[in-house]
């Protein structure tokens, strides 16, 4: 019996190396997309449903950035939703999410996560002219089997 609890932890041990080396891989080739291409692409980050997306997108937020936004399209409000119905005045666009969310954003330094992106099609379909525009980087995240 010991020996089974034993193998119980020396394996659970095991797998949170694994998952530790596997974040760590991840950071690093989202924060070689912040350095390389964020200017000129969002970011997407797509898998299985629960294997931590969101997770890894807010703690590199908070590491990398002066401040960010994260809008969980699967837990939006409507007025956030309502905002994506209209992206042609991207001065009115960011002013009025800051208002909604209660975050400053800073030209250059901040994010913008779109999580559970594959929610709200119009979020999917504006984010090549928010990029365009340059103000902030951006990254999505969704589940494989929607997007």
């Amino acid at each position: 019996m010991n020996g089974d609890l034993r193998y119980t932890r020396v394996r659970k041990e095991a797998e949170c190396m694994r998952n530790k080396a596997f974040k760590r891989k991840i950071y690093e080739e989202i924060l070689e997309w912040k350095n390389n291409r964020s200017d000129k692409y969002a970011l997407l980050i797509r898998g299985a449903r629960r294997i931590g997306k969101s997770t890894i997108a807010e703690l590199f937020a908070k590491n990398e950035y002066k401040s960010y936004i994260l809008l969980d399209f699967a837990h939006a409000s409507k007025e956030i939703i309502e905002l994506f119905e209209d992206t042609y005045n991207l001065d009115f666009f960011f002013l009025q999410l800051q208002q909604l969310t209660g975050t400053r954003l800073y030209e250059k330094e901040s994010v913008i996560i779109f999580d559970e992106v594959q929610l709200l099609p119009k979020a999917r379909q504006a984010i090549k002219y928010l990029v365009a525009d340059g103000r902030y980087n951006y990254i999505e995240t969704g589940s494989l089997m929607s997007i």
